[in-house]
């Protein structure tokens, strides 16, 4: 078994809502200490092929990876998909649903947005999509901040695009069953990404954990670039007691936007399985 001292699973590139293309995201990761890598952009794995190759010539293994997006609650929540075949039709099949409400939602935010008095936020949030199929909030946000609207994406996200603001739109994503159904029959492992972000109630965070597991999830993010050390203790408690594999990743979008670099995270307890010794097996080793 082969022992990584600094897996970053969660990062996004410019298929997604990122902004480095996934080779400039490879060697951003291998100058930072990274030895063990995955890319895991939102609904898609377009970027895949690309992103394996750059990070095996960089020297660093490499897992596949998504992020799906799921409707639990009433709540979008993420789950991340690790270690499966990347052209398995079923899951290339079922993130194309996901993905298809986005270009309507994303009129209907312009159309919310030009009635406050801001317009062209449609073409202007387009300027800053690799990918016209996943045009989302981070999109519409920096063109908010381009356009003198907001000073950062963090004040746009507290005036605007989220719910009870203009722009705000929600969406009905897949269900929990569908996304980690997908990941496992493509021989992946799944992963509830940052739990701490999703302000769920106690019942319900329990009630997404018990759900996730009895569809066959294996896997939870305990360190990742959005959660506090408090957080890392209570979700390490949660993986402990679920019997889930810890994970661990930046959840990187972009230089100037991102509160935590490609690997720069703290370690995960000793005690807790990793995500990465369940998928030795289906490891990509540096060439």
């Amino acid at each position: 078994m082969t022992t990584y001292l600094n897996p970053d699973l969660h990062c996004h590139s410019v298929v997604s809502d990122g902004t480095l293309e996934p080779e400039a995201l490879a060697q951003r990761a291998r100058a930072n200490g990274v030895d063990l890598w995955s890319l895991t952009d939102h609904d898609e794995v377009g970027g895949q092929q690309r992103a394996a190759a750059a990070a095996r010539a960089q020297g660093m293994a490499y897992l596949t990876g998504v992020e799906i997006s799921v409707t639990f609650a009433g709540t979008t929540v993420h789950i991340v998909g690790l270690g499966f075949d990347a052209q398995d039709e079923r899951l290339v099949a079922g993130l194309r649903s996901t993905r298809g409400g986005r270009g309507e939602r994303a009129q209907e935010m312009a159309g919310q947005l030009a009635q406050a008095g801001i317009p062209g936020a449609y073409e202007g949030a387009l300027r800053y999509v690799g990918n016209p199929e996943l045009i989302s909030r981070t999109h519409f946000a920096r063109f908010l901040v381009e356009a003198g609207v907001c000073r950062d994406t963090a004040e746009v996200f507290r005036k605007y695009l989220v719910e009870g603001k203009p722009g705000f739109v929600p969406h009905r994503w897949a269900t929990l069953g569908d996304a980690v159904r997908w990941i496992r029959e493509a021989g992946g492992l799944a992963v509830i990404a940052h739990p701490a972000r999703y302000g769920l109630s106690a019942n319900e965070e329990y009630a997404l954990f018990s759900e996730f597991q009895q569809h066959g999830g294996q896997g939870v993010e305990v360190v990742t670039g959005s959660h506090t050390t408090a957080e890392c203790a209570i979700y390490a408690g949660m993986a402990r007691e679920f019997g889930l594999a810890a994970s661990r990743g930046s959840d990187f979008h972009s230089p100037s936007e991102s509160h935590t670099d490609l690997g720069k995270l703290p370690p995960l307890p000793g005690d807790l399985p990793t995500v990465w010794d369940a998928l030795a097996h289906r490891i990509l080793r540096p060439e």
